[in-house]
């Protein structure tokens, strides 16, 4: 009885130490099996979030400042790694937009420095090329040599200035935008009774910050615009005030009409409107004189953008323009 209890016993061990072979044997198959399973969806998943990063690296190394066109226009869900490359390419559109008015810009200006060169050479060469010159003849040659050379001066000081308004500001102190309004309209009284324009200037209080200077540039470029672009019997009114948080200037003026689509156009350097805005003008302040290059208004723009001002400009009824400057208000009053 005990000899077959004994043979029960040892055949019921062995089947459950083969039961449990088996299970170890099945379980660690399906442990290695499922661990192969999740690292090839780990990889497959990891390739395909990765995929976008990769995209955007690529492209980062292989674009340049001749293949700023190009553009990730990633696909998929709108995610975090979707909103990484729109923002990618949206940077990459401002980028190729300021490549392009660089170059534009530099190829006006080229074009605009040869102007008053070539004239300088065909002036001296015509001068030395008489048979028999004159002292009045030599002078006359000399004095158009010099003003030719006074454009030179005016275009690149006007191209200084617009390069420091769009380089911003280092520091920023509190200036008075009515006292400038005040300064400059009086500076301005007799260049505008030559052209029969009248300035009506309405100066209420408004304090900013910045750089004085540059504001000063500002108001005077406006002003100088409102004037040369004027018409006989015209006006020009000059505003200044505090609303909404702003320092607010106003110069709205008279003149021919300006097309609303062609509005923003004047503020791109080197920019003009038709035969009507390319005026000599007077012998006014140095800032006018500049604007007979197209670079007063996109000067004003500079100078807007680096204040963090805002900037509108839209054509008058009956003819002319009027400008908004919203200068941030300043904290404490100038000194």
């Amino acid at each position: 009885m005990k000899a077959l209890q004994k043979d029960t016993q040892r055949t019921l061990d062995h089947q459950r130490s083969a039961m449990l072979h088996t299970l170890l044997v099945q379980s660690g198959t399906a442990l290695g099996l499922m661990a192969l399973a999740s690292v090839l969806l780990g990889w497959v998943v990891a390739g395909r979030v990765l995929r976008p990063l990769r995209t955007i690296a690529s492209t980062a190394r292989d674009i340049s400042a001749t293949s700023l066109h190009r553009r990730l226009a990633l696909a998929g869900p709108r995610d975090e790694l979707r909103e990484l490359g729109d923002t990618f390419d949206a940077l990459l559109a401002r980028l190729d937009g300021s490549f392009r008015a660089q170059r534009q810009f530099v190829a006006n200006a080229s074009h605009e420095l040869r102007t008053p060169l070539a004239r300088q050479r065909v002036l001296g060469q015509v001068a030395l090329a008489d048979p028999e010159p004159t002292f009045e003849s030599l002078r006359a040659a000399h004095e158009r040599i010099l003003a030719a050379g006074q454009q030179q001066e005016r275009l690149i000081e006007a191209l200084l200035t617009l390069a420091r308004g769009q380089a911003g500001l280092g520091e920023r102190r509190p200036f008075d935008l009515a006292g400038l309004v005040r300064d400059a309209v009086a500076a301005r009284t007799a260049v505008a009774a030559e052209q029969e324009v009248a300035l009506r200037p309405t100066a209420g209080a408004a304090v900013s910050s910045g750089h004085r200077a540059l504001a000063e540039q500002l108001v005077a470029n406006l002003l100088d615009n409102a004037i040369r672009y004027n018409v006989p019997g015209g006006q020009v009114e000059v505003s200044t005030g505090t609303h909404d948080g702003r320092a607010v200037l106003t110069v709205a003026n008279t003149g021919s009409d300006v097309p609303a689509d062609a509005v923003e156009r004047l503020f791109l350097p080197f920019q003009r409107l038709g035969t009507a805005r390319t005026g000599s003008g007077g012998n006014g302040a140095r800032s006018q004189r500049s604007q007979g290059f197209g670079l007063g208004l996109s000067i004003v723009s500079a100078i807007a953008s680096a204040h963090d001002a805002t900037l509108t400009a839209v054509p008058r009824p009956g003819g002319g323009l009027v400008v908004t400057v919203g200068f941030p208000v300043a904290a404490t009053q100038p000194r």
